[in-house]
């Protein structure tokens, strides 16, 4: 018997919701609206936090990051006058490193700076860095074409290259890129193999830029010494700087973050101008998960409020056909509707008002995330999470702003309702 009561209850809505078709549909726009801003702006959020974590896990969650900053006084000094600069990480702090630490299980070092690179008439700038095999391990790039460094390389002190696809593209074109031979300002090396460009994190001398060419190290210093000249839009400065970078791998991701707290203390006292800087992608991680908690809850705020006002905008229609629907309430309760009965009636018709304008903004939230990512390039991700909330936030929407109306609607007097004309 109740099941009964509760289909006519459904039925007797969705008919009165048929017999103003155009009311309801531009009642339930507040929701789809709402809905689809809420999917669509999660999705943006969602996919810039994911490819942002992305390449800082690339990193490793068990490595430190070391590299030589010119501190802010040099750098002054350096506009003002045409003296050497000397400032960064020391061959030695790689040995005191390596050596120290028991956590630590392997330090790769790099030197680095840029080029002109040549094939033919082709020519541009790219980042030269000296390096060791062991740089291809820490830092996670697919192998295109041809090998990577190895040991053999760094005995013999070959003359040998890893070019990225960037530069690759750039100087060799369409030709078989392995085995080329790239003039890198006044010397020539030969190219052994292609790795996948990687968009990297910071400056110029972080991990990966578009367009580099990888050597071995002993082969860098031998070709441009200890002394880097940089010519630059007709000025010219001249560094000494021993290592540019050196990536510190450690043995347990528990001891990474103490790890860099002493080798933070250690440079402390072998460098008394701070020229280096310390990178942690384990916390560079935490922080960047704590901003995407914060960033999609900001979102998710923002996108609510269209939603509060679809709520709102069903409430206000509601109410209007309370007002409207008077004199037929007062027939129903004079006949023996009870209260909860006519309660039902109306919490069905704005459950279906906002469920069926939840729906449509599932399919549009859905579709929005495929053309940003078409047309504009971004990267988005619609999670199952974003659907369930969208989908909850919808139906609640429907129960909360709908049950003030049908509460109302069921308290009137029945002799006052038919009189009601």
């Amino acid at each position: 018997m109740r099941n009964i009561r509760i289909i006519r209850d459904v039925e007797l809505g969705l008919k009165n919701l048929l017999l103003h078709k155009l009311r309801s549909l531009l009642t339930t726009l507040g929701v789809v609206f709402g809905v689809a801003s809420v999917i669509a702006m999660l999705a943006v959020g969602e996919g810039a936090s994911q490819e942002a974590l992305e390449q800082i896990r690339r990193l490793g969650s068990n490595v430190i990051i070391l590299n030589s900053e010119k501190p802010t006084e040099e750098a002054t000094a350096a506009q003002r006058d045409t003296f050497m600069s000397v400032y960064g990480l020391l061959y030695d702090d790689e040995a005191r490193i390596r050596e120290t630490f028991e956590a630590v299980r392997r330090t790769v070092p790099a030197r680095i700076m840029r080029q002109e690179a040549r094939v033919g008439a082709r020519r541009m700038d790219l980042r030269v860095v000296g390096t060791t095999p062991d740089w291809f391990s820490l830092v996670d790039r697919p192998v295109l074409a041809g090998r990577v460094l190895k040991e053999r390389d760094m005995g013999a002190a070959a003359p040998v290259g890893v070019l990225s696809e960037a530069a690759a593209r750039r100087l060799l074109g369409a030709e078989h890129a392995v085995g080329q031979q790239v003039r890198v300002g006044a010397h020539v090396f030969e190219v052994i193999g292609i790795l996948q460009s990687e968009g990297g994190v910071g400056s110029d001398q972080r991990l990966d830029t578009d367009a580099d060419i990888y050597i071995p190290i002993h082969v860098f210093r031998e070709r441009w010494g200890e002394i880097i000249v940089q010519r630059r839009t007709g000025a010219r400065s001249v560094e000494l700087v021993e290592l540019h970078q050196i990536i510190v791998e450690v043995n347990d991701i528990e001891d990474v973050e103490p790890t860099a707290t002493a080798i933070r203390a250690m440079l402390e006292r072998f460098h008394p101008s701070e020229d280096y800087a310390i990178d942690v992608p384990l916390a560079l991680l935490r922080q960047a998960e704590a901003t995407k908690r914060t960033f999609n809850i900001v979102l998710g705020s923002i996108a609510g409020i269209s939603l509060l006002v679809g709520g709102i905008g069903i409430m206000n229609i509601m109410l209007a056909s309370v007002t409207e629907r008077t004199r037929e309430i007062g027939i129903r309760r004079a006949i023996g509707a009870r209260r909860r009965q006519i309660v039902s009636q109306f919490l069905v018709e704005t459950v279906v008002l906002s469920s069926l304008g939840g729906l449509i903004g599932i399919a549009i939230g859905m579709g929005i995330p495929r053309l940003i990512t078409a047309f504009a390039g971004m990267p988005t991700v619609v999670t199952t999470f974003s659907l369930i909330l969208a989908a909850g936030i919808s139906m609640s929407i429907g129960i909360i702003f709908g049950l003030y109306p049908a509460v109302r609607a069921a308290n009137l007097d029945p002799i006052v309702a038919l009189r009601r004309e």
